[in-house]
């Protein structure tokens, strides 16, 4: 479903208006991608960072705030028909800034009557080799997941009440152009298998494990905050066919036309000593797990009501290979 042909049509902009219909948190590429998709379908936007980075594009206004100042971000906020949540706290400052980020995004949702749509992932579900839903019950098995669990926990609870109108997208880990170091196909990767040398991953090469394309990541996003149909539950992103690292890699590789590389695993060793001085590398330890065994996503109940579906790998492929050259 394109952004512009949803059921909330006053959601366009008006021309006499400065008030943007959508307000994104963050703006990385989720907050643009999201932001960009939106101004494109003719929806005006306003990207919220402590920088004031965000997409260049003249339905976007970019506004340097703390979007953890609970005053500013609800006076930044109203008039606005959604509210999401795109931030990414650093991974290892998650316990101290996820919680009064968290916070202020569903005050502000309550006080001004936004939809809140919040960025999320698959770390609050419990271990599993098993396909996960959107309808699975919660239960976090690290610190980080149960960060998550209850940031969702609030705000269904706050729904249900009738104090907001909530609705949360997950994703597994992130695949495409632009994704910077954080993602593990990301530029520790990419970059390796273009210029032919061999790459190292976390956990077990030859896994399956889901990867979504973050075209996709911001397609849906957009989709949930332009549809009313989307509130009081949770979704998954659409997502092609569970494939290992290494067969990504693979992958990779034919479609650039480079020589294969080899890929191998990050010894336990290696990464446990790395822990020790550098917290990010701690903070990953606790989710290895995820690629260890298969850790597959199920989306069909996203791509049955809204029409979604994943971008081909041919077309992903295509489109990170650019992006990096």
């Amino acid at each position: 479903m394109n952004p512009s042909s949803s059921s909330s049509s006053s959601d366009a902009i008006d021309p006499s208006s400065s008030t943007p219909a959508h307000v994104i948190v963050g703006a990385g590429a989720v907050g643009s991608g999201t932001a960009s998709r939106l101004a494109d379908a003719g929806h005006r936007v306003r990207v919220i960072t402590r920088s004031g980075s965000g997409p260049e594009h003249a339905n976007v206004e970019r506004v340097a705030a703390d979007a953890s100042d609970q005053a500013r971000l609800v006076a930044l906020t109203q008039g606005a028909r959604s509210l999401y949540n795109c931030a990414n706290p650093p991974y290892d400052q998650w316990v101290t800034d996820w919680p009064p980020l968290a916070a202020s995004l569903l005050v502000t949702a309550g006080v001004t009557g936004a939809r809140l749509i919040t960025m999320s992932n698959l770390y609050g579900y419990a271990a599993t080799t098993e396909p996960m839903r959107s309808t699975d019950s919660l239960a976090a098995p690290t610190r980080k997941g149960a960060i998550r669990e209850r940031m969702w926990n609030d705000a269904i609870a706050a729904h249900d009440a009738g104090r907001v109108r909530a609705t949360e997208l997950r994703a597994s880990d992130y695949f495409g152009p632009g994704l910077g170091e954080s993602a593990h196909l990301g530029d520790r990767v990419v970059p390796n298998v273009l210029s032919g040398r061999n790459v190292r991953v976390l956990g077990d090469p030859d896994a399956p494990h889901s990867w979504t394309y973050i075209g996709d990541v911001c397609a849906a996003l957009a989709t949930l905050g332009t549809d009313d149909r989307s509130l009081g539950r949770a979704w998954h992103v659409p997502t092609g066919p569970a494939r290992s690292a290494r067969q990504m890699v693979d992958a990779i590789s034919a479609a650039a036309g480079t020589d294969p590389v080899a890929t191998r695993s990050i010894p336990k060793a290696v990464l446990k000593i790395a822990g020790v001085f550098v917290p990010v590398m701690r903070e990953v330890l606790e989710v290895q797990y995820q690629f260890e065994d298969a850790f597959i996503i199920d989306a069909s109940d996203t791509e049955a009501t809204f029409g979604l579906r994943p971008t081909p790998l041919d077309e992903q492929l295509k489109e990170t290979i650019a992006g990096y050259r």
